[in-house]
């Protein structure tokens, strides 16, 4: 609600203020209220050439054209402070009803009397103002810019991808922390992520604009981590808090004393509590929707008990055997595996002793490599369930559920307005959604679950969940550890790649520009 008045005083204002200049200029004052028209009389008074008609119409662009107006109208009654071009910029709903309304200040016909030109360190003064506003309207509401920094999108997305990520979508997100370092996520750049980039003494309430359409099924979604809301500064999102905390203990991991199974040291850093937009960022595959049922037999995926086609380029492990004579490295850079797959098959054939090489590849490349004489013999690896061995990696950490990557689930996804049914058997499974998510205060006293104090044995969600997965089954950290992915927590989808690296050949990936990022 409170975004929504910000929008209606925005352009109400804005409006009002466009009708005093019109009046001041010598227009009707009603035509600044004709959506299209006002804006073209507007362009029209401000003596701008043609391309400048074209440019409204253009997304994004047009935003950069409407802000030039606000600056072109302060220059036609002769105001060419610094300061107040800034002021008109970031605040034109407040700026042009101040202009339009003081009669001190006249408008001059652009043509015949032009504005007084400015030199010099103020021209890239205005122009770094103008384009930090402008960029700044554009990431928070348009589209944004991200690279693909891991492989657990592969092969579909490939490390070294730069996607354009539509926040139009499913609707921009207002800010939840307006008080940040623009064009900034969370940590200010040369800090080495130890300066944090916002501030939480003003909080907002989530709010999300209309978006052109829905989270569909198959969706490549960018999204804030929802395991990550609190976070260990030198894992960042390699391994969440609450992994860390469930395996050595909550004690052990605030005084920063933690160690692996083998001794090592386990490097914690400095723990930070986040806000939802400020969490690190993932992209995932959108599996499964509100209110249904998904499960993992034998890595295939099936919705409310139907099976489900696997996107294109999905990739799971196999073992592949290789003869004598062949040079592994050669033929794996062949077959394009990443030199960093490469690497880690040779730790896994040192350290357990196999002759086997322990490889991510889609279907197709497996069967490819099959036939290749220098290659033995390839299989699939499964993991199938063990009945005597529960997994407490995989959400919901209940050690009687023999769960495995591959054989998973059944999990029932939460919708809005859905009112689940709890108890101590269901409670692991929609805890986080009752008193993370969604800021409940939730206790079990003698086996009775209390929510804000009341008993209760039911729970009506707030919001919309999603069920979200890798392409790259056996190397992606996704709902299968941490559950469900909340709608606040959304941030766009990704619409397409405008430039890749390869960084194992050093090159530029020329045939993946411009190919749709939601291939699948």
């Amino acid at each position: 609600m409170l975004y929504n008045i910000f929008i209606i005083i925005y352009f109400a204002g804005s409006l009002a203020g466009l009708s005093l200049v019109f009046k001041k200029a010598g227009l009707a004052w009603w035509k600044a209220l004709v959506p299209v028209w006002n804006v073209l009389l507007w362009t029209r008074l401000c003596d701008k050439k043609w391309p400048s008609y074209l440019f409204l119409f253009v997304p994004a662009i047009n935003i950069f054209s409407l802000l030039l107006r606000v600056t072109d109208t302060a220059r036609c009654c002769r105001r060419y402070s610094f300061w107040e071009q800034t002021f008109a910029i970031i605040f034109p709903w407040i700026y042009l009803p101040w202009l339009g309304a003081n009669p001190r200040y006249v408008w001059h016909d652009a043509k015949t009397d032009p504005p007084e030109k400015v030199k010099g360190a103020r021209d890239w003064l205005d122009a770094i103002v103008f384009a930090l506003v402008a960029a700044m309207i554009i990431r928070s509401f348009c589209i944004e810019l991200y690279n693909i920094p891991s492989s657990s999108m592969e092969k579909s997305l490939l490390v070294g991808d730069h996607l354009v990520v539509s926040k139009l979508s499913y609707g921009p997100r207002a800010s939840m922390t307006p008080l940040a370092v623009p064009l900034v996520h969370n940590v200010l750049p040369g800090t080495n992520g130890s300066v944090e980039s916002y501030s939480k003494l003003i909080k907002m309430p989530y709010h999300r604009y209309p978006g052109l359409t829905h989270v569909k099924r198959y969706d490549a979604v960018v999204f804030n981590y929802p395991d990550g809301d609190t976070m260990c500064s030198a894992q960042l999102s390699n391994r969440s808090y609450h992994e860390l905390v469930r395996n050595y203990g909550e004690e052990a991991v605030r005084e920063d004393r933690v160690w692996n199974e083998y001794g090592e040291r386990i490097e914690i850093g400095k723990i930070r509590v986040r806000p939802v937009d400020k969490r690190e960022n993932f992209i995932k595959r959108c599996i499964g929707l509100p209110g249904e049922e998904v499960q993992i037999k034998n890595q295939e995926v099936y919705i409310n008990g139907a099976k489900m086609d696997n996107p294109e380029e999905v990739q799971f492990t196999y073992a592949v055997l290789f003869n004598e004579i062949a040079l592994p490295q050669r033929v794996l850079q062949q077959m394009g595996v990443s030199n960093e797959d490469i690497a880690r098959a040779e730790q896994q054939r040192a350290y357990m002793g196999t002759p086997y090489y322990i490889l991510p590849l889609t279907r197709e490349k497996a069967s490819r490599m099959a036939s290749k004489y220098e290659v033995v013999d390839v299989q699939p690896l499964v993991q199938t369930v063990d009945s005597t061995h529960g997994n407490t990696d995989l959400f919901p950490y209940i050690d009687t559920l023999f769960w495995t990557v591959d054989n998973y689930g059944p999990v029932h996804i939460p919708a809005k307005g859905e009112t689940l049914q709890l108890n101590l058997q269901t409670l692991p499974f929609y805890r986080r959604v009752i008193e993370v998510y969604e800021g409940n205060k939730l206790e079990v006293k003698d086996g009775q679950i209390y929510i804000n104090g009341q008993p209760t044995t039911s729970y009506t969600c707030q919001q919309n969940y999603y069920w979200m997965m890798g392409d790259n089954r056996h190397n992606s950290v996704d709902s299968r550890y941490w559950g469900f992915v909340p709608e606040d927590h959304l941030v766009g989808k990704a619409l397409t790649i405008y430039f890749s690296w390869d960084k194992d050949r050093s090159k530029i990936r020329w045939n993946r520009f411009l190919r749709n990022a939601n291939k699948h």
